[in-house]
């Protein structure tokens, strides 16, 4: 992976206050937080955006998408954790890349999935040059079968949902996590934990997330 500081506004020391920012607020494992620190966020922004890319919000990244603000993406893989070990997670909504990046540090293979075939491509590029070797991308929705790469320990889905996407339970593991922002009127960042013959269901904070989308994009 690349190690590019970055100057200025995108330096080290910028990212270092970030993870200060992401401590503050609450997140607790030093693995993420290293993780976070580690992931030059100002790649995966357009270069007129880089100046914001160490601020805690989400920022447009084009096709009606944006990069999630640092602190969802650490909150998100914090809990991701909580399945222990990581070995294959499952990432909906790969976007510009960034939330696989972070998790890559965590995990060792990530599947990361993207409906919009463009800002896949994009994203294909971006990620080799950073040399991301852990990171597999296809262009699918949520709806897709996973067998071939389960069991899973993980799945996080970059994008809110009314209704929860029950059928993805059973490519996860016993004790897996499902990380998703739950809600229609009101999102909530939720924790599903995948038990032998049912699963439990743990709320967290209020989020903030685009939609869910079904249907791919090639184009």
């Amino acid at each position: 992976m690349s190690t590019s500081a970055g100057i200025g506004m995108t330096s080290q020391r910028t990212r270092q206050r970030m993870v200060d920012r992401l401590r503050k607020r609450g997140i607790r494992s030093e693995i993420v937080l290293k993780a976070m620190g580690d992931v030059p966020r100002h790649f995966f922004v357009e270069e007129a955006l880089s100046s914001r890319a160490y601020e805690d919000s989400s920022l447009p990244i084009g096709f009606g998408q944006t990069i999630s603000q640092p602190f969802s993406v650490a909150r998100i893989c914090e809990l991701a954790l909580n399945a222990g070990n990581l070995i294959r997670v499952l990432d909906v909504g790969t976007g510009c890349g960034y939330q696989a990046a972070v998790l890559s540090a965590i995990a060792e293979q990530v599947y990361s999935i993207e409906r919009i075939g463009p800002l896949l491509s994009k994203t294909r590029i971006r990620l080799r040059k950073l040399n991301y070797r852990n990171i597999s991308l296809r262009n699918a929705d949520g709806s897709e079968d996973f067998s071939s790469i389960a069991p899973l320990d993980a799945i996080v889905l970059a994008a809110g949902t009314g209704d929860m996407p029950d059928y993805l339970l059973k490519f996860l593991r016993s004790g897996g996590r499902m990380i998703l922002p739950l809600g229609s009127k009101r999102q909530v960042l939720t924790e599903i934990v995948k038990t032998d013959d049912s699963y439990e269901i743990i709320e967290h904070e209020e989020v903030s997330f685009v939609p869910l989308l079904s249907g791919v994009s090639r184009g």
